[in-house]
C-alpha cells in the first residue's frame, strides 16, 4: 500500500457510518460528504456509499475507485484527525472530469469544516411581550 493511503483509514463498521450520517453535511454537485467528529486524535478515516440507484456494479465500482482516487489526493492536505468522513456518490460523479471532482472535494472538506465553526450556541430566543400577549 503506497505512503499517501495510509494518512486516511477506512470506515467498517456500520454505526460509525451511521454516526456519520447523523453529523455534519457538505452537498456538491457529485458527491455528498458527511462528517463527524470523533473527538480523538487519531487519523482521519473514510467510507465510501454507492448505491444501487447509481447503476450495476461495474458503474458502482468505478464511482467508488474515482472517489477514492480524488481523496487520495485532497484528505492528506484537509483532512482532520479525529474525523469520520463519508462520501455519498452521486451520478455526476461518474461523467465528472477528474479535476472537477477533486476540486468538488477541497470543497465540500472546507464547507464541512466551515459549517462545524460556525455552529457556536447563541442565544436566539424570541422575546415574548411582556403583557403576555401576540407580539405586533
Amino acid at each position: 500500500m503506497p505512503a499517501e493511503l495510509a494518512v486516511v483509514d477506512r470506515l467498517r463498521k456500520r454505526r460509525d457510518f451511521l454516526a456519520a450520517a447523523r453529523a455534519e453535511r457538505a452537498n456538491v454537485p457529485s458527491f455528498l460528504l458527511q462528517g463527524r467528529d470523533r473527538h480523538d486524535e487519531a487519523e482521519p478515516r473514510l467510507g465510501f456509499t454507492v448505491t444501487k440507484k447509481n447503476g450495476n456494479a461495474v458503474v458502482r465500482n468505478r464511482m467508488r475507485r474515482r472517489l477514492r482516487e480524488a481523496a487520495r489526493l485532497v484528505m492528506p492536505q484537509l483532512g482532520r484527525s479525529g474525523f469520520d468522513y463519508v462520501l455519498v456518490a452521486r451520478g455526476p460523479c461518474l461523467d465528472a472530469p477528474f479535476q472537477t471532482l477533486v476540486r468538488d472535494m477541497e470543497r465540500a472538506v472546507s464547507r464541512l469544516h466551515a459549517a462545524k465553526k460556525a455552529k457556536t450556541p447563541t442565544s436566539k430566543t424570541p422575546i415574548a411581550p411582556a403583557d403576555g400577549g401576540r407580539p405586533a
